[in-house]
């Protein structure tokens, strides 16, 4: 099994590289810095420095990993940016900085990949139930929210243009005990990617395109 993991440095990704070291997979994983990138090589990743949100460092990706041939890839980089609880008008440095991360930073990497794809791959998208317009209650984390719902949208285009070559699908984590989540989350870190990996391992073409729970529940868009 060959996996790329973009977005290791810490949390959710970090855990995600250790769990498939664990099971032989030969990973290879991106952190932002070079701190980030010698702790992955020391886990057992080959690693490299990558910033999705900066151009010219995503531009790189596609020579480094051409003709890969990876089963999976996960795109696991992404902030939260303000927290807001109501309609609070994000300056434009925070709309930037998340949108950048968590849309344009998909939108450069992903289509960069096509030839790094082992026939059949599986492309797991990082995503939030917060992005759900369907499922929405709360308007907490307004900007993170239309970040994830834009990020839905440009997971389901990327399913549309390679539908004959990949299976790829959204899918929220749960809600995790990281920086991002709290220590009050319901979910472990290992609890939250073990059932995420056994929901992409179950996929089969059928599923490209979906929004997924953690525990392979459909979720509405």
């Amino acid at each position: 099994m060959k996996v790329l993991v973009i977005g290791a440095s810490r949390g959710l990704g970090q855990e995600l590289v250790r769990q498939c070291l664990a099971d032989r997979a030969q990973v290879t994983a991106t952190a932002r810095g070079t701190e980030g990138v010698a702790a992955l090589q020391a886990m057992g990743a080959e690693a490299f420095a990558l910033d999705v949100s900066d151009a010219a460092s995503a531009s790189g990706i596609a020579w480094r990993c051409d003709n890969a041939g990876f089963d999976q890839v996960w795109l696991m980089a992404g902030v939260y940016g303000p927290r807001t609880q109501a309609l609070q008008t994000p300056t434009e440095a925070d709309f930037d900085a998340v949108m950048h991360t968590n849309v344009l930073g998909a939108m450069r990497v992903l289509p960069q990949l096509a030839d790094a794809l082992a026939p059949g791959a599986k492309v797991a998208v990082l995503s939030s139930r917060m992005g759900s317009i369907g499922l929405r209650s709360a308007t907490a984390g307004w900007l993170y929210r239309a970040s994830k719902a834009a990020l839905n949208s440009v997971v389901k285009d990327v399913s549309l243009a390679w539908q004959d070559r990949a299976v790829c699908v959204a899918l929220h984590p749960g809600w995790v005990q990281t920086d991002m989540g709290g220590s009050q989350a319901d979910l472990t870190p290992q609890q939250s990617i073990a059932d995420l990996r056994r929901t992409v391992a179950g996929l089969t073409p059928q599923h490209s395109g979906g929004f997924f729970n953690h525990d392979g529940q459909p979720l509405v868009w």
